[in-house]
């Protein structure tokens, strides 16, 4: 089968992957499960498995076929898999876990000790074929394409993931913000005014990605380019800050925002990454507010996250790609040309 490879860790995104021929996975074990890909979300993380930003934190065996948000159609199961059979159409979480630790016992699988990610310690989705469990799999409802939710299996619930932690501490009338209104935060955004009566600001540099929160549920947009966005958010929330604010750039001028911006007791969300928290502990002291990391969330919350796209509640804005143009996307997504989420479709 033809899958997109990485050999070496760079920062030219122009050569990033090898699209070459490779044995198609096998069914090894009772619980497996084989999908034939109809779509792969392109991330934001992977330009950075690509510049080996991940390699200090997980194993990476390379060559490494990337694609951790994958959907499509099952060809193959293994012999005590009951939940899905061939031919069933899923979305695939991209974490495997062993079910028996004591984080999965929890419920807490993004902490299973003994998990597979695809796309990022073992092979991903840009191929016609992933191997995955029948734990990671959820069967989808009639009428729902896997290329278009795709890329929920990450992108959605890591975005959920994080709205859903916000909405408990937000009450009606409270004020959220979402900075960076790109593949995750567009669902964040869907994902606050679903489920929340808060009042929704987005930031962002794009006119078009402004464009975009306009249409999602934004009552407020703010170009950081042609507005101050300290002085801004002060005016929208008459000096009270915003009681959540869910930051999908991660860059340090972002959670820079966060004494300034982010109300007395409430939290500034970190989803996106590459940058750094730089603030003296006297200014968490004197607001008391908290920052709050988010990692993929959970099989049970892409469940929930399902549910809300087929009551219609979250669309997804996607543009598509063949397997060929791989190194075309990541070189667009590095440049911030792509609005929404990239969808390859091997």
């Amino acid at each position: 089968m033809l899958a997109a490879r990485l050999h070496e860790y760079t920062h030219d995104m122009s050569e990033g992957l090898v699209v070459e021929e490779v044995d198609p996975p096998t069914i090894d074990g009772p619980h497996e499960v084989i999908v034939e890909v109809e779509g792969a979300g392109w991330c934001q993380t992977d330009n950075h498995v690509i510049e080996g930003m991940w390699e200090e934190y997980v194993p990476q065996p390379l060559p490494m076929t990337l694609g951790h948000e994958n959907a499509g159609t099952v060809v193959e199961t293994g012999s005590e898999v009951d939940l899905v059979s061939a031919g069933d159409p899923v979305v695939c979480h991209p974490v495997q876990t062993c079910g028996r630790c004591r984080q999965c016992r929890l419920g807490e699988t993004m902490y299973c000790a003994d998990s597979a990610f695809n796309g990022l310690t073992t092979d991903g989705g840009f191929a016609e074929f992933l191997h995955t469990s029948e734990r990671a799999v959820i069967p989808l409802p009639n009428g729902i394409d896997p290329v278009d939710i795709a890329p929920h299996a990450d992108a959605g619930i890591t975005a959920y993931h994080a709205a859903k932690k916000a909405v408990a501490k937000l009450n009606p009338g409270d004020h959220a913000v979402v900075i960076g209104v790109g593949g995750l935060g567009h669902i964040g955004l869907q994902c606050l005014d679903a489920m929340s009566a808060a009042r929704l600001t987005a930031v962002d540099v794009k006119d078009s990605a402004l464009d975009l929160a306009n249409r999602y549920g934004a009552e407020h947009l703010i170009n950081p380019e042609e507005a101050d966005v300290r002085e801004t958010l002060d005016d929208i929330t008459d000096g009270r800050g915003a009681a959540q604010v869910l930051d999908f750039v991660g860059a340090d001028v972002t959670t820079a925002y966060a004494p300034d911006v982010t109300a007395s007791g409430g939290d500034h969300h970190v989803i996106g990454y590459g940058g750094h928290v730089h603030e003296p502990s006297q200014a968490l002291v004197n607001g008391e507010f908290s920052f709050v990391g988010n990692i993929v969330g959970r099989y049970t919350e892409l469940q929930e996250l399902v549910a809300l796209v087929e009551q219609g509640d979250v669309d997804l804005h996607t543009s598509r790609y063949g397997l060929d143009d791989v190194n075309t996307v990541a070189e667009e997504l590095e440049r911030g040309e792509i609005d929404g989420r990239a969808v390859i479709t091997p």
